[in-house]
């Protein structure tokens, strides 16, 4: 753009006075307009020319100069040494420019979540399904509207639940909808109470926070979570990584035992049993899990580098201080089903608590041999954690997580069905794993047979976590899955404890909802018959034939139905209390 009555030439220094009406150099009237004279005077330092232009003063052009120079020679260093290295082919090809196509990479992932992917097409949390967590957890309307975004028509597998017209039982529709804001969902079992352990209880709570370890996530995370179950009245399990004064925020524990026993082992690594009675009655533990595997890693060991090992972490988990700490892949303890059960029993014996385990699901060898040496009914475990292969709170090789151990449904049904022909599943209490935090896959979990969920990432959602997918890096910009203590420190542990409470109240609510539609009191008394699988438009076949179950497979025994029922009718009055789930001796009772 030429500015009328001034040379065109380069002007600087410069100071626009008045924009008005005015007299150009040949006599014309200016009206302040785009294409007229602009009225400018000299700034400081500067000196006027006869052609309206103002010199630089001399350290400014210096200043210019070396500014230039410094920019021109950083570009023309970094074409050189692009053009010289051997590592990357396109900077070597493309020196300078090339750096736009690695920066672009290091965005991608921030680039598809927010502009390119479509509402239900990431992985593994649609932005659908984030929006329904932050939503829920943010405690605000998680409706949508204009109906669905998934291509029900041509979906392979996709789960439709069916509604009934007419119905004797349901739940009652103030509570469905948040006339209660605690939204009480008790187990429809009594843990440890089929093998009699002295301190069976009734989980007020059909969805728990899942094993995460602090380590794994930070100190603030953990808070904020065992803060969160706490208000929500859910368990939270510590994970493998040890029971941390972290964990010790109100919330109930069920305290989760690795291969590396870390916070009741000795100094050679070895169980330690008094370590671990000590632990137990230290704090809210209510159950122990004994993990045998987990979903994104089945069948992996680990290795906490030196550096990582630091006082506070050599302490929770009893391991020296500065030293690479080794977790192995299988347990010391015990080396196959028989030497593990009776471990089992020692465990249960000296604590007085429900034991169960924790594995993803590959060869079926192990489950078989279980259940038959269940069958006498001399030993067992409590719980049954299936963790689907879908699972994603540990970092992994990229063909774990892709490739080993079978997804939750596959898996879950083969091992209830394995239990199911023992005639054992009134006996175990099962707990699914692996994306069950929303309403219509653990509606499909809970006809298959689970009586409690866990849920981890989902978790980690509602507290800030934005599906970065940085946890293995350490650099977990919310501060969620780090141990860098300026990221950490952005997640207040307060706020987001209600946040996960609000989570977790609101799933469970919406499960009443869905209870509702199908006329049943509670989602674990859902049947198989309920939910049918569509294959696109040409075929669909009920979740019963799907999983190969026999009728009367996936429900609760007829007493453990009866009980549940009156225990949600009372919780249907006006002014539930918790207080009038059993728990304790008199739930051993009653079962």
């Amino acid at each position: 753009m030429v500015l009328k009555g001034v040379n065109n030439r380069w002007c600087r220094g410069r100071r626009p006075l008045d924009r008005g009406a005015g007299t150009d150099r040949d006599g014309g009237r200016t009206d302040g307009s785009i294409g007229h004279a602009l009225t400018l005077a000299p700034a400081p330092g500067g000196r006027e020319l006869s052609d309206g232009c103002t010199l630089l003063p001399m350290s400014a052009k210096k200043s210019l100069l070396w500014s230039a120079s410094a920019g021109l020679a950083g570009i023309t260093g970094l074409a050189a040494h692009d053009v010289l290295q051997k590592k990357h082919s396109l900077l070597r090809a493309f020196p300078v420019v090339g750096h736009g196509r690695y920066f672009v990479e290091t965005i991608g992932p921030e680039l598809r979540q927010y502009i390119v992917a479509s509402n239900d097409e990431e992985r593994p949390f649609s932005r659908d399904q984030r929006s329904y967590i932050y939503s829920a957890a943010k405690g605000v309307n998680t409706y949508f509207g204009f109906g669905t975004d998934n291509d029900i028509e041509h979906l392979e597998g996709y789960p439709v639940i069916k509604h009934r017209t007419f119905t004797g039982d349901a739940p009652d529709t103030a509570a469905a909808h948040g006339s209660h804001d605690d939204a009480t969902l008790p187990c429809a079992k009594v843990l440890g109470a089929a093998r009699g352990r002295r301190k069976a209880f009734r989980p007020h709570s059909i969805v728990n926070v899942s094993a995460m370890s602090y380590g794994s996530l930070s100190a603030q995370a953990i808070r904020a979570l065992n803060g969160g179950a706490a208000a929500a009245g859910c368990l939270h399990n510590t994970g493998e990584g040890g029971l941390s004064d972290h964990h010790r925020q109100g919330g109930d524990l069920i305290l989760q035992i690795g291969t590396a026993y870390f916070g009741c082992r000795d100094s050679d690594g070895r169980f330690d049993l008094d370590k671990l009675v000590a632990l137990t009655e230290s704090a809210p533990v209510r159950a122990i899990e004994v993990k045998l595997s987990q979903g994104a890693k089945p069948g992996l060991g680990g290795v906490l580098p030196a550096a990582k090992v630091t006082p506070e972490i050599a302490r929770i988990r009893g391991i020296p201080e500065g030293e690479d700490c080794i977790s192995p892949s299988r347990h010391t303890a015990f080396h196959d089903v028989d030497s593990m059960l009776d471990w089992v029993e020692l465990v249960a014996d000296a604590t007085g608590l429900p034991v169960g385990i924790k594995s993803a699901v590959g060869d079926m060898t192990f489950w078989e041999h279980l259940a038959e040496q269940m069958t006498g009914g001399d030993r067992g475990v409590d719980f049954v954690t299936v963790d689907g292969g879908e699972g994603g709170t540990g970092a992994a090789p990229l063909v774990f997580s892709d490739s080993v151990s079978m997804p939750f449904r596959a898996g879950f049904t083969r091992v209830y069905s394995v239990f199911a022909r023992a005639g054992l599943t009134d006996r175990i209490v099962f707990v699914g794993s692996g994306k069950l935090g929303l309403p219509d896959n653990a509606m499909v979990a809970f006809a298959l047979g689970a009586d409690m969920l866990n849920v981890a990432r989902e978790a980690m959602l509602a507290i800030g976590c934005l599906q970065t997918q940085k946890c293995h890096t350490g650099h977990c910009p919310t501060g969620v899955a780090t141990q860098n203590r300026w990221l950490a420190r952005s997640l207040d542990p307060e706020l987001k404890a209600g946040r996960t409470a609000s989570y977790i109240s609101t799933l469970r609510r919406d499960l009443l909802k869905v209870a509702e539609a199908t006329g049943v009191l509670h989602p674990a008394l859902i049947d198989c018959d309920d939910i049918e699988i569509f294959f696109g438009q040409s075929s669909s076949r009920s979740l019963r034939d799907v999983a190969g179950y026999e009728a009367g497979w996936g429900q609760p025994s007829r007493a453990d139905r009866d009980e549940l029922a009156r225990i949600m009718a009372e919780l249907g009055d006006e002014s539930p209390a918790p207080a009038q789930i059993p728990t304790g001796e008199d739930a051993q009772q009653e079962a």
